[in-house]
């Protein structure tokens, strides 16, 4: 039983939230998002509030009524506040810079490595090795932040590498020789 998706969604001000044909729109000071709410859920928006009712009992309604509630919530705050991740790069000699929207890295291989960023996505570097991306699309941002991880993954052993700023590498004792 859902109990997070009966939660009402609080609007902020300078905040508007419509509904109309299934698509939700959310507008605020960042922006604008959009996006298609499944057929079975049905929102409701009166008093400064968004609540995500069932519409139609399937098997799955409350699992969906949860993560449309989650979804919503997102999208409100995103437009209001924003999300930001922040990466940091560990190695010797590995860094990245940003050029327009593409930031160019220098992970240790024989050619630096560049990504682009994706729409509505924003990047700073610091001290060359901390990257703060940001953006009001939270899904966006994770998967961009996941994508610029897999270029160098963290290793065990000296934890050199690409690495989320709150991850903790679990490391792993080196070879030790017997003579």
């Amino acid at each position: 039983m859902s109990r997070v998706g009966k939660k009402p969604i609080p609007i902020p001000e300078n905040t508007q939230v419509t509904v109309s044909d299934g698509r939700l729109t959310v507008r605020g000071r960042n922006g604008q998002l959009v996006r298609e709410i499944h057929p079975a859920m049905q929102l409701e928006i009166a008093g400064g509030q968004v609540r995500v009712q069932i519409g139609q009992e399937l098997k799955n309604a409350r699992a969906l009524q949860g993560l449309t509630r989650s979804l919503v919530a997102n999208m409100i705050t995103g437009v209001s506040r924003g999300f930001e991740r922040v990466l940091e790069i560990n190695g010797i000699g590995y860094r990245a810079e940003l050029k327009g929207n593409t930031l160019v890295f220098q992970l240790g291989y024989s050619t630096p490595k560049e990504f682009e960023l994706p729409e509505g996505i924003r990047a700073t570097v610091e001290k060359n090795t901390v990257i703060r991306l940001s953006g009001i699309d939270k899904e966006a941002l994770g998967r961009t932040a996941a994508a610029i991880r897999r270029l160098r993954p963290p290793e065990p052993y000296k934890g050199k590498g690409i690495k989320y700023a709150e991850e903790r590498i679990q490391r792993k004792a080196g070879k030790t020789g017997t003579k």
